[in-house]
């Protein structure tokens, strides 16, 4: 078992809310990207805007009982059963209590903190 990691095109950036709109308008107004705000319904993100980075989106999440912020990443594989496992093989356990997601995705987190999100790549 050896699943291809992919980087995805999605980057969140956890955002406190006391930051929150001083950073929309930073990417907004100061370095002139596409910014718009999405709707979200989620227990632990209260505000989202999407950001066209490239080849990337940024979300930039606005979470209320955060301090400071963290960058989260997205990660893609062909099978998510089979990557989990892998994962698991090797010390690397879920931590799903993050933040609420589908059934069919994962969180992790390497060594030093940063969490990945593990969904399945869509083929083209």
């Amino acid at each position: 078992m050896n699943p291809k990691f992919e980087a995805g095109i999605n980057i969140a950036i956890k955002i406190p809310k006391s930051k929150y709109d001083q950073t929309v308008a930073f990417y907004r107004e100061i370095l002139k990207l596409e910014v718009k705000e999405k709707p979200i319904k989620n227990p632990t993100i209260s505000r989202t805007h999407e950001v066209k980075f490239g080849n990337n989106i940024l979300w930039l999440d606005c979470v209320d009982n955060y301090t400071h912020s963290e960058t989260w990443l997205q990660l893609t594989v062909p099978n998510v059963e089979e990557a989990t496992h892998y994962l698991q093989s090797n010390g690397v356990e879920t931590c799903d209590e993050l933040e609420e997601l589908p059934d069919n995705m994962h969180w992790i987190q390497d060594p030093a903190g940063t969490v990945f999100n593990l969904q399945q790549r869509i083929e083209k």
